[in-house]
Order: structure tokens, then C-alpha cells, then sequence
């Protein structure tokens, strides 16, 4: 095995999409409009006691400024059937909200329709990381709706659904 040393974005963009993930959109009412973006780089678990997790986003996000300042941000892992979703909160025209089926509570959360899971959270902290910051959120309060929607899974630049479990 030779392992590459090509450390070009395009390059590493190849080796990170060999990683599946899951696909989170996090979003609030903010001014009394939608706001949010999609993040591929959403981890769970970093923390059980404080609840926290954590996703990176580009240092150059126009909607990061906006969203970072909610008292609350919902976080909804998409589920399977999110795929056109997720393309169109990440667009950068048209409204990103149209047609979708969203909840909102008292805090400003946002929530999408047919989810895998909710969170909903708060930023704790926020740390510079290169061309990222990484943000660690702390969950309030979460809702799993159980085994209703399969999670949406991104890998090799696509996106995935989950095949038949290979152990029971």
C-alpha cells in the first residue's frame, strides 16, 4: 500500500466521501423567518454529561452568522426520503423553505417533517479549525420518533439509504 500524499481539496474531497455520514439540517426561526443550512460532518455522542454534539461549517457560510445567534437551533438528522431537502435549505437561491413541512416550538427551533431524529440544541462553543469552525452544541431536549424514518447517509459524494441490517 502507498498512501497519498496529495493534500489538495479535490484530492482529500475523494478521500473524505469514502466516510459515510449521516445529514443533519439545523435551523431556526430567527426575525421571525426561516433560517438553516445542511451539514454532512454531524457527529452525536461527543458528550453524554453535558449532552453535547458537534458538526464543522465553512468559515465562509453566509447563514453560520445568522443561525449562531438563536437562543435554541433544531437539529433534524434527515431521513431517507430528504434527499431533494437537503439540496434545496443548502441552496444559495429561491427559498430555501418552500413546500416543506416544518415544526416549530416557543424557543425558535426548527424542525423538518419525516425526520430521523430531533435535537434540539445551543451553541456552547465554538472552535477555529483551518478553513472551519467547529461547533459543539448542547441538546435540550430530543425526539427519535423510533424506527419511522431511516436516516439519509452520504458517501462517495452521493447520497444512501440504508440496506437490510447484516446482523439481527
Amino acid at each position: 500500500m502507498t498512501l497519498l500524499t496529495d493534500l489538495q481539496p479535490a484530492a482529500l474531497r475523494r478521500a473524505f466521501s469514502r466516510f459515510p455520514s449521516g445529514v443533519a439540517a439545523l435551523c431556526a426561526v430567527i426575525d421571525g423567518k426561516p433560517q438553516g443550512l445542511v451539514a454532512s460532518s454531524f457527529t452525536v455522542g461527543v458528550s453524554m454529561d453535558p449532552p453535547l454534539v458537534m458538526f464543522a461549517v465553512q468559515n465562509t457560510s453566509r447563514t453560520w452568522p445568522v443561525l449562531r445567534g438563536a437562543a435554541r437551533i433544531g437539529v433534524s438528522v434527515l431521513g431517507s426520503d430528504h434527499e431533494g431537502v437537503c439540496k434545496q435549505i443548502a441552496s444559495n437561491t429561491g427559498d430555501r423553505f418552500a413546500g416543506l413541512g416544518l415544526h416549530t416550538d416557543i424557543s425558535g427551533s426548527l424542525f423538518l417533517d419525516r425526520a430521523a431524529l430531533w435535537l434540539e440544541c445551543s451553541v456552547d462553543k465554538e472552535i477555529p479549525a483551518g478553513d472551519h469552525a467547529v461547533v459543539l452544541l448542547r441538546v435540550h431536549g430530543h425526539a427519535s420518533h423510533e424506527d419511522a424514518h431511516e436516516p439519509l447517509v452520504f458517501h462517495g459524494s452521493a447520497f444512501r439509504h440504508l440496506g437490510v441490517p447484516a446482523f439481527a
